[in-house]
C-alpha cells in the first residue's frame, strides 16, 4: 500500500492557493477540471516530499463547509519554526497555537483546516515573543 493524498474541500481557489502556495510554500503539481461533475481538483506538494500531496477540491456549485475536529490536521516539518511563524504572521496569518516550546505551532487555512508546523530535528530554545503569546481560537 502507498499513501497518495489527503483531500480538503475549499470554497475559494485564489484564497486557498495564496495560503497553501504563497504563504505555506507548497507547489501545484497538477490540476484537473471536470465540467460534467462541476469540480476542480488541485494537487499540491512540498518540494522535499512530492509524493505526499494535498488534493484541494473546489466544487463549482457553492456549498457551506463546516469543520469538525474529526478531520484532525495536516502536518509539515519546517527548518525554523520561529522564522516560519514570523513569515506567516507578516503575511496576515493568525498563529492559533504559537511555538512556545520551540517545536510546534498551528495555523488555519482560509477554510478552517488546521495546519500543524513542527520544527525539524530538535526543538529550538524557547524565546520571546513566542513564549508569551497565548493561543487564539481553536487549533
Amino acid at each position: 500500500m502507498r499513501y497518495l493524498h489527503t483531500m480538503v474541500r475549499i470554497s475559494n481557489i485564489e484564497e486557498s492557493l495564496d495560503f497553501y502556495c504563497n504563504k505555506l510554500g507548497l507547489k501545484e503539481v497538477r490540476r484537473h477540471e471536470n465540467p460534467q461533475g462541476r469540480y476542480t481538483l488541485i494537487f499540491l506538494a512540498a518540494d522535499e516530499n512530492p509524493d505526499a500531496q494535498i488534493e484541494l477540491t473546489y466544487n463549482w456549485d457553492p456549498e457551506v463547509y463546516t469543520g469538525g475536529r474529526n478531520f484532525g490536521h495536516l502536518a509539515y516539518s519546517v527548518p525554523d519554526i520561529y522564522e516560519t511563524c514570523q513569515r506567516l504572521m507578516d503575511q496576515g496569518v493568525t498563529i492559533n497555537r504559537p511555538p512556545r516550546d520551540g517545536r510546534m505551532a498551528f495555523v488555519k487555512s482560509p477554510d478552517g483546516i488546521s495546519i500543524e508546523l513542527l520544527q525539524q530535528g530538535e526543538a529550538l530554545p524557547p524565546k520571546e515573543p513566542w513564549t508569551s503569546m497565548p493561543n487564539v481560537g481553536s487549533w
